[in-house]
């Protein structure tokens, strides 16, 4: 008798749906230990079912070794089976599961105007910094970090960055880490030019800051580096601002900033073509409640 079938029951397999749907893995203790989607749940556990001791089905084999009880929902679509499988590993972030677990690490950069400084602000947790007015989230830390330094860079540039010491008094900073810069004499409107070029509708904020660099001789000087920089900023545009953008059109989500929580399942909606419409989350945990 196959290992799967003395776990799981030897009927299980013959009885299991040829549907989309999710399947659960839990331990000795009741604990979950990984949950995954499937187009075809009968499909599915027979490659667990199946599996063998080689470095291809490896992660398959342990799952099933540490596995006591397996249990498993038809869903809609693999679309609602992708969202419900995604609504679980954010909820309890299974031992085996590691893909969309650590949505809290989605970046987001905020910013602020007051008394004639400008503030950018780089943070994980956009919740301790209430001043500001926040975009994304965005999924690369590497890509989003980089972008936002790189223009916090540019902007010292053209303008006056203020003193770290300074900025610890202003009370932006908040009770969480994150990275938060503050400039003066930025030329009026600076603000909302950036904003369009976060939400997406609107370069122009970089090519002005380009032809403001033109009239600093230390952009000049630099002028590789500098141009390294707009090479940053350009990525975080097209890989992150450019992509959030086009999957909140397709998906028609209406909210913005996209929390953390919620961009997973945006980007579900843009794979689904219409199959599955994101909700806010309350809906989700009614999918749960309904599956």
């Amino acid at each position: 008798m196959k290992i799967f079938d003395r776990l799981f029951g030897k009927n299980l397999h013959r009885d299991l749906p040829t549907l989309p749907g999710v399947y659960r893995f839990f331990d000795a203790e009741g604990k979950l230990i990984y949950v995954g989607k499937a187009k075809n749940l009968k499909r599915r556990l027979s490659q667990y079912r199946n599996a063998k001791r080689c470095k291809a089905h490896a992660k398959m084999c342990k799952i099933r070794g540490e596995a006591k009880r397996v249990e498993f929902e038809v869903c809609k679509n693999e679309f609602e089976a992708l969202a419900l499988e995604a609504a679980i590993i954010q909820d309890h972030r299974p031992k085996w599961n590691v893909a969309g677990a650590f949505h809290f690490l989605y970046p987001m950069i905020g910013l602020c105007s007051r008394d004639g400084y400008l503030y950018l602000c780089y943070t994980l947790n956009p919740d301790a910094f209430e001043h500001f007015k926040f975009h994304g989230a965005f999924r690369s830390r590497e890509r989003t970090r980089d972008g936002f330094f790189a223009l916090t860079e540019l902007l010292r540039l053209i303008g006056h960055a203020m003193p770290k010491a300074k900025i610890a008094k202003t009370g932006l900073v908040g009770t969480a880490r994150g990275y938060l810069y503050g400039f003066r004499q930025i030329s009026e409107g600076w603000q909302t030019r950036l904003e369009a070029f976060l939400t997406g509708d609107d370069f122009g904020a970089i090519e002005e800051l380009s032809l403001q660099l033109l009239d600093r001789p230390t952009a000049v000087a630099k002028r590789k580096e500098t141009e390294e920089k707009l090479h940053a900023i350009r990525r975080f545009w097209r890989h992150e601002i450019q992509a959030l953008k086009s999957a909140r059109l397709a998906a028609k989500w209406e909210g913005y900033p996209v929390s953390q929580r919620d961009r997973d399942f945006v980007f579900i909606a843009l794979r689904s073509k219409g199959e599955f419409v994101p909700t806010p989350r309350g809906a989700l945990e009614t999918l749960k409640e309904d599956v």
